[in-house]
């Protein structure tokens, strides 16, 4: 597993990542994009990203920050 807090400034350059990953939000609100998918979110809020997916932070608040949680093998979990 590896956590980090992630805190972009401006724009999101990241792509998909080849483990799943949590996002729970910390501060700031904003819309967060998976696969073309647009939904708002808030502190507190908790972001499930499967392996590969593409997924971004859009319109976010200058006091945007969340924990980044990697887990599993690359690929994803398995079903």
């Amino acid at each position: 597993m590896k956590v980090g807090i992630y805190a972009p400034r401006g724009h999101d350059p990241q792509g998909p990542h080849v483990r799943d990953e949590i996002y729970v939000i910390i501060s700031g609100t904003g819309t967060f994009v998976k696969n073309g998918e647009r939904h708002p979110f808030q502190p507190h809020d908790l972001l499930f990203v499967e392996a590969g997916a593409e997924h971004r932070f859009e319109d976010f608040s200058d006091d945007f920050a969340t924990w980044v949680l990697f887990w599993g093998p690359k690929g994803g979990e398995a079903a």
